[in-house]
């Protein structure tokens, strides 16, 4: 009779090794995934919350309009509200912006703005008629819009 007794090596840990291996890049993944959203959100909660309907956004300084937003991560506030009939300027600030919206765009008048990272760019906007100018970032993602009344 044979004896069947038989002698453990290596390689039949391979499969609970590779399982660990598995398991151990799964919690990894996990847990980088999850610090990259929570530094989003920390990100974001620097952003400041701007009540689009009362945004004090909107000055006449010698006889032009000054309609001052904010780019990064959008445009902020969206909605500012203008009259109608005075000479205005865009002025956009920037601070530390990397994304899309450093690509202004106002099909309307016809007009693209590539902005700095950081500074402020005024842009004319001419003399509006009454009604709701819309603008975007290049990607079309991060839309606002301006109601000349």
């Amino acid at each position: 009779m044979k004896d069947k007794s038989r002698i453990i090596d290596r390689s039949d840990f391979k499969t609970s090794n590779g399982m660990k291996s598995v398991a151990s890049s799964i919690l990894i993944s996990g847990l980088i995934i999850a610090g990259a959203i929570i530094l989003v959100n920390s990100n974001n909660s620097n952003r400041p919350v701007i009540d689009n309907q009362n945004a004090n956004n909107v000055s006449i300084v010698d006889g032009k309009q000054i309609i001052e937003i904010r780019a990064k991560g959008g445009y902020y506030p969206r909605i500012s509200s203008a009259k109608a009939g005075i000479p205005t300027v865009l002025r956009v600030n920037t601070e530390r912006t990397f994304d899309c919206s450093s690509s202004l765009r106002i099909p309307k008048l016809n007009i693209t703005e590539y902005l700095p990272q950081s500074g402020v760019t005024e842009i004319d906007l001419g003399t509006p008629d009454p009604g709701i100018l819309d603008g975007t970032c290049g990607m079309g993602m991060y839309p606002f819009e301006i109601d000349f009344q």
